[in-house]
């Protein structure tokens, strides 16, 4: 079994970190329960699939060993990407009970108050590391913390930032403080709610919810990407799509996007070899008497024909193709 480092004490995509001596495992240790990607048991079919075991701190860091629901299809093959190295990250599952403004604890990019305590509520095995699934964490009646960038929240508050240069507010004059309140005015009230700060924001701590927000759009399209591509490798696996469909249907999901791709590809079936007989319905096989079926989009042509249709028709098959996806149908090859 590989053992995972399980949350650590650097900076973390929420703009906090969590000192791993003040996480309290008392709680986890009597249930310690092994999610996929922090899905809990009120999301659709999300059940643990394992446990984990020799649960420690060393180093800073907390480490385990996930151990796999053996009765479980699809633990099973989360275990299978685990052993195989496709997947190698796990992920804590937090609750905040302590935070600090200690700048003593403060490192480099944080932007919220340290979590010096702290519940642990769950693990997770994830698939990118770095995205805001990296971390979760959990507020009052165990409600997912889900904060934009620079969010006001009581359980993991802002940093309050001051310009080392400043004086002390109690030490400037009337006059001072008027004309630096200009200055506080500079950016527009609408671009400070769309980034979640409130009218007092420094800079310090709207380039702090810029820096996030870029950061978890750019995850954001890894992932999709990552999803997209996992869809049509299955398709190919399948027999759905040609292998060298591959880059245009990835370049289908990108666009069209990952729920849209996999709608469509689950309409598809397998495509048989050349060896394979046709066999074809009356109504449309060569002398039959009634008049011969037409279609739409492809989708419509029934899965036993739609071979028969791409080798007998191609110039209708490659109509139907544009207009089931709404793109030109890649040439045809045996």
């Amino acid at each position: 079994m590989k053992e995972v480092i399980i949350s650590t004490e650097a900076v973390n995509s929420y703009g906090s970190r969590v000192l791993t001596s003040g996480i309290d495992l008392s709680q986890y240790e009597r249930n310690p329960v092994l999610l996929w990607m922090h899905r809990r048991s009120w999301e659709p079919d999300a059940m643990p699939i394992g446990r984990i075991e020799n649960l420690r701190v060393e180093d800073g860091k907390l480490i385990g060993t996930p151990v796999f629901d053996q009765a479980d299809e699809f633990a099973k093959k989360i275990e299978s990407k685990w052993e195989n190295g496709f997947l190698r990250m796990a992920s804590a599952g937090l609750e905040p009970t302590e935070t600090t403004a200690d700048p003593s604890l403060i490192l480099p990019g944080q932007t919220r108050e340290t979590v010096v305590k702290s519940k642990l509520i769950e693990v997770s095995i994830v698939d990118i590391g770095g995205n805001d699934e990296a971390l979760q964490l959990y507020g009052e009646e165990g409600k997912l913390l889900k904060l934009s960038a620079g969010e006001e929240c009581p359980g993991l508050p802002l940093l309050q930032l001051q310009n080392e240069n400043d004086p002390n507010p109690d030490e400037q004059e009337e006059g001072e403080e008027q004309n630096n309140k200009p200055k506080q005015q500079k950016m527009n009230k609408a671009q400070l709610e769309l980034l979640g700060l409130p009218e007092t924001a420094t800079d310090e701590q709207a380039t702090a919810a810029l820096t996030l927000m870029k950061q978890r759009a750019d995850n954001a399209a890894t992932m999709e990407l990552a999803a997209v591509t996992q869809v049509v490798d299955q398709a190919v696996n399948e027999k759905k799509i040609l292998a060298d469909q591959r880059d245009h249907f990835i370049k289908l999901g990108k666009s069209a996007g990952l729920q849209m791709l996999s709608e469509t590809l689950a309409t598809m079936q397998p495509q048989q070899k050349p060896t394979e007989v046709i066999n074809l319905g009356k109504e449309s096989a060569p002398g039959a008497g009634g008049a011969p079926q037409t279609y739409t989009k492809l989708s419509e042509v029934p899965a036993d024909k739609v071979m028969e249709l791409r080798k007998s028709n191609p110039a209708e098959y490659m109509k139907l193709y544009k207009a089931e996806y709404g793109v030109e149908c890649p040439e045809l090859k045996d």
